[in-house]
C-alpha cells in the first residue's frame, strides 16, 4: 500500500503529500499490528537433522483436490491472495522411525532463533538436548560435513513470514568444530527483504517501510554498509544486526509468534508445567476454577486441586486438596493423583493457551497415559469452529489408530513418518500424497485403520519376539 501510494504520488496521479500518505499508512499499519489476523502455521522444513538425512517438509497447506471437514480449513487473506492452513495434524510411525525428530526439529529451530546464534546454550534444562548441544544435530552417518537446513512459514499480525537458514555443524558429536552459518532468508509477503550467503544482499524494504527504525531512510546506506561489514559466522543476522539497525518491531513480531504461539511440546511426558503468581502469599493456596473444572471431568483422587507457593522465586506446584478431612490438608499432587491425571493438568492450560489466543500447539506423545475419549473431545474443539474462533492448530504424534478416521481428519490431515532399513533415513509423507485413483488410492469412504494396519500405507512394522524368547527357552536355568 505504501509503495502504491508513493508511486501514484510520483507520477502525479493523486496529489498527496509525503506526511500524508505515510500518516494513511501508518494508520492502516496500526490497524493490523492491533488487530492482528490469523497466526497460522503453513510449513516447516529441514534436511540433515538427526534422521531426516533428505528434506523433511512438514506442510499445514491443504492438498489439491481434497474435499469435506471444511472446519479444519483456515484462511487468512494478506493483500489480495489468499492462504489456507490446516487446524490440525496427526503423525503415525512405528518406534524410533522419526515422529519425534519432526518435533524435535521444530523445537530446536525455535531455540536457536530465539537466542540468535549457533552457539550451544548453557540451559541444559530443555528435554531436547539436540536444541543446547547442536553437535548432535547432524545426521550421524555422514561422512561429509553436510549443512544442516531450517525453514519456516507462517501468518501473523496480517503478514506472511518465510525465514530460512542453513549452518555448517560439522559432523555428528564434533563438538569443537567451528560453526558457520552458511545461508539465511527472509521474506515478507513474498517480497525479499535480505538474503546471506557469504555476502549480505538487501532488497527492497517498502514493504515493511512502516516497521524500519527510526530515521532509517536517512540512514539506509550507513546501515547496509555496517551490516554487510559486520556479519558474524555464529550468529543469524536477523536477530542481531537486522534487529539492531533495520527493524526491531518486525524482529518482535517474529520473536512473539515464534515464543508465544508456537508452541512446542517435545517429551511431554517430562513437562512439568510451573505456575508463577504476581505477589504470592506464602502458604496459600490458589485453586483455579476452569482447570479444577476440566480435571473433575477428566477424574481425579481429591476432592480439589491447587497451586501451593514455595520458596524464594514465587514459584507453585500442584498439590491434591482435601475438604473433608480435619482443617483440611493438602499433598503433593504426584503423591496423590494418577500419572495420567497429572500429565493432562499440566497440558491441559497449554490446550487452553491456544484456543483463547490461537496459535499452534505441537505435542511429542501427546496421547501417552490419557485416554483415547478425552484426546477425542480435545481434538473436535480444535475442529469447532464456534469455539475455535481464534483458528489454533494442534499437531501431535501417536501410536493410537483411532484417530485414522475420515470422519475426524482429512486425508491431508493424517502423517506418516517411516524409516529405512538400510540406510536408516526417515522419510515423511501425507496420507493425501496417494492420491485418489489407481490401485494403491485412497479414497474418503475407506477404512483408515484397517488398511493401516495390513500395510496399505507403509509406516507400520511387523514386530515379533517369538524367536527372542524361544531361545531364552532353550537355555533352561542359564538364563
Amino acid at each position: 500500500v505504501y509503495a502504491i501510494l508513493k508511486y501514484l504520488c510520483k507520477i502525479r496521479i493523486i496529489k498527496l503529500t509525503f506526511w500524508y500518505y505515510k500518516y494513511i499508512i501508518k494508520i492502516y499499519f496500526a490497524y493490523y499490528l492491533q488487530n492482528g489476523g490469523i497466526d497460522m502455521l503453513l510449513e516447516f522444513r529441514t534436511k540433515n537433522y538427526k534422521s531426516f538425512k533428505d528434506e523433511l517438509i512438514f506442510s499445514l497447506i491443504p492438498a489439491p483436490k481434497q474435499k469435506g471437514l471444511d472446519y479444519s480449513v483456515l484462511e487468512e487473506t494478506i493483500g489480495k491472495k489468499i492462504y489456507k492452513g490446516l487446524c490440525s495434524a496427526v503423525i503415525y510411525g512405528p518406534n524410533a522411525s522419526g515422529k519425534t525428530n519432526i518435533i524435535g526439529a521444530m523445537d530446536t529451530f525455535k531455540s536457536i532463533v530465539l537466542r540468535g546464534s549457533i552457539r550451544n546454550d548453557d540451559d541444559k534444562s530443555d528435554p531436547n538436548a539436540a536444541a543446547t548441544a547442536l553437535e548432535l544435530i547432524p545426521n550421524n552417518s555422514s561422512e561429509n560435513n553436510d549443512p544442516v537446513c531450517f525453514a519456516i512459514k507462517f501468518t501473523t499480525n496480517g503478514m506472511l513470514v518465510e525465514y530460512s537458514f542453513s549452518a555448517d555443524l560439522g559432523k555428528f558429536l564434533e563438538i569443537d568444530y567451528q560453526r558457520k552459518v552458511l545461508s539465511e532468508t527472509l521474506k515478507i509477503n513474498n517480497s525479499l527483504i535480505f538474503s546471506r550467503n557469504g555476502g549480505l544482499e538487501f532488497d527492497s524494504l517498502d514493504t515493511i517501510q512502516e516497521l524500519l527504525v527510526n530515521a532509517f531512510e536517512q540512514n539506509a546506506e550507513g546501515a547496509i554498509a555496517l551490516a554487510k561489514s559486520n556479519l558474524n559466522d555464529e550468529e543469524l543476522f536477523l536477530m542481531n544486526g537486522f534487529k539492531t539497525m533495520f527493524s526491531s518491531k518486525l524482529v518482535a513480531l517474529i520473536s512473539s509468534w515464534l515464543d508465544n504461539k508456537f508452541m512446542v511440546i517435545y517429551r511431554a511426558d517430562s513437562m512439568h508445567l510451573i505456575r508463577k503468581f504476581s505477589d504470592p502469599k506464602k502458604k496459600s493456596i490458589y485453586v483455579e476454577k476452569t482447570l479444577n473444572e476440566a480435571a473433575t471431568y477428566f477424574g481425579i483422587n481429591s476432592n480439589a486441586l491447587g497451586y501451593v507457593v514455595d520458596g524464594e522465586n514465587n514459584e507453585a506446584k500442584l498439590f491434591s486438596l482435601f475438604h473433608k478431612t480435619q482443617k483440611g490438608a493438602a499433598i503433593p499432587a504426584e503423591l496423590f493423583e494418577s500419572y495420567g491425571t497429572i500429565r493432562f493438568v499440566n497440558m491441559f492450560p497449554l490446550v487452553v493457551n491456544a484456543i483463547l489466543n490461537g496459535g499452534t500447539l505441537v505435542v511429542d506423545e501427546f496421547d501417552a497415559s490419557i485416554h483415547p475419549m478425552a484426546l477425542m473431545n480435545i481434538i473436535n474443539i480444535f475442529h469447532n469452529d464456534e469455539i475455535n474462533i481464534h483458528h489454533a492448530q494442534l499437531i501431535f504424534n501417536t501410536h493410537n489408530p483411532i484417530f485414522l478416521n475420515a470422519n475426524l481428519y482429512r486425508r491431508d490431515e493424517i502423517k506418516f513418518v517411516e524409516r529405512d532399513e538400510e540406510t536408516h533415513f526417515s522419510n515423511h509423507y501425507s496420507l493425501s500424497d496417494f492420491g485418489t485413483a489407481g490401485k494403491s488410492g485412497v479414497r474418503k469412504n475407506e477404512d483408515y485403520m484397517k488398511n493401516y494396519f495390513v500395510d496399505r500405507y507403509g509406516a507400520i512394522k511387523d514386530i515379533d519376539f517369538t524367536p527372542i524368547f524361544e531361545e531364552l527357552m532353550s537355555r533352561g536355568k542359564e538364563v
